[in-house]
């Protein structure tokens, strides 16, 4: 994982020396909105209209904070309103490069090799870490937004004349819910077994694996009595930003990061809860294991030198989830 300074690549890892072993991660830059009409976004952030054709994603299959994009997107059925790139599994050198890689498509907008190429075909002397996923218009030439969290919600909202309205990963009325889970399960758990797996002191790790596991525990309880996170009807939010999570531990995160105190199949109801997630309609189809395990076992060389990438887990996701008979609300 490189970055840019003043618009010039290096290849640098990030530097856990100077923050006592721990693994903190970067924050994103581009942070504008796209509504139906153009006007501010949830936040007062600058936003351009939704069009369809206008707009195009640069996503890695192998990367959680991507993944639930391409899942939004799927959901809305916004597949021919907002085009698509997949970069290469494996991020070496040059950080996330295009290639003809099974899986991956090529960059079709602006025709780059890398994707710090396209970061700075929107600023020329961009510094920070280039990552995705990241959005796309091709009227400015420039990036509207790389924070997965806020891409969500941008396909969610923004397109409303173009998207699936029935489906809805946002309800108002749980709104305050979802952003309550996601502050958690993002700190302990999406961002949690990065910091597992990324330290690089004892003390670093051992602060990140507990509230890993208290989250699990917590997530197991919870969804043994009710079908989604926030006793909701449908997963929302947070539950495909759960999911993403979830589906990698047992192949990556459990063995790679060393999140080994437990596997997901070794909880019952969290485990029949990300199988009737992957069963959802279109799901299944965003979900690449050979870019997931080819990504985290070739790339973090510091982690896994020899980059053999394991033939195991054996995971049957097709197998009934037995999810119906699970009220709603507990």
């Amino acid at each position: 994982m490189g970055l840019l300074v003043d618009g010039k690549w290096q290849d640098k890892w990030y530097d856990t020396d100077k923050t006592g072993g721990k693994f903190e991660r970067s924050k994103t830059t581009f942070r504008s909105w796209i509504t139906p009409d153009g006007s501010p976004g949830p936040k007062g952030q600058t936003a351009f209209p939704a069009e369809a054709g206008r707009y195009h994603l640069y996503v890695s299959l192998a990367c959680p904070w991507a993944h639930r994009t391409l899942i939004t997107r799927k959901l809305k059925k916004l597949e021919d309103v907002v085009s698509l790139s997949v970069v290469d599994y494996h991020m070496g050198e040059e950080g996330w490069v295009f290639s003809e890689r099974p899986g991956a498509i090529p960059d079709t907008v602006l025709g780059k090799q890398r994707l710090y190429e396209v970061y700075l075909e929107a600023d020329p002397r961009y510094t920070g870490r280039v990552t995705v996923p990241v959005l796309w218009d091709k009227q400015t030439g420039t990036i509207v937004n790389n924070e997965s969290a806020e891409i969500i919600r941008i396909l969610d909202t923004g397109f409303s004349d173009f998207a699936d309205n029935s489906v809805d990963v946002t309800p108002q009325q749980h709104l305050t819910d979802i952003d309550a889970i996601n502050d958690r399960i993002y700190d302990t758990v999406n961002n949690g077994v990065y910091k597992c797996g990324f330290a690089t002191t004892q003390e670093a790790y051992e602060k990140a694996f507990h509230p890993l596991f208290e989250t699990l525990d917590m997530l197991e309880d919870r969804l043994s009595r009710q079908r989604y996170l926030v006793g909701s009807k449908a997963p929302t939010e947070a539950d495909w930003r759960l999911f993403t999570t979830l589906i990698r531990f047992d192949a990556v995160y459990h063995g790679h990061f060393k999140c080994n105190q437990r596997r997901i199949a070794d909880y019952p109801a969290i485990d029949a809860y990300m199988r009737e997630l992957y069963q959802w309609p279109g799901v299944a189809e965003t979900v690449n294991f050979e870019h997931i395990k080819g990504h985290y076992y070739t790339s973090h060389k510091t982690i896994n030198p020899t980059g053999i990438v394991p033939l195991g887990p054996q995971l049957d996701l097709d197998r009934p989830h037995g999810r119906e008979s699970v009220p709603s609300e507990a």
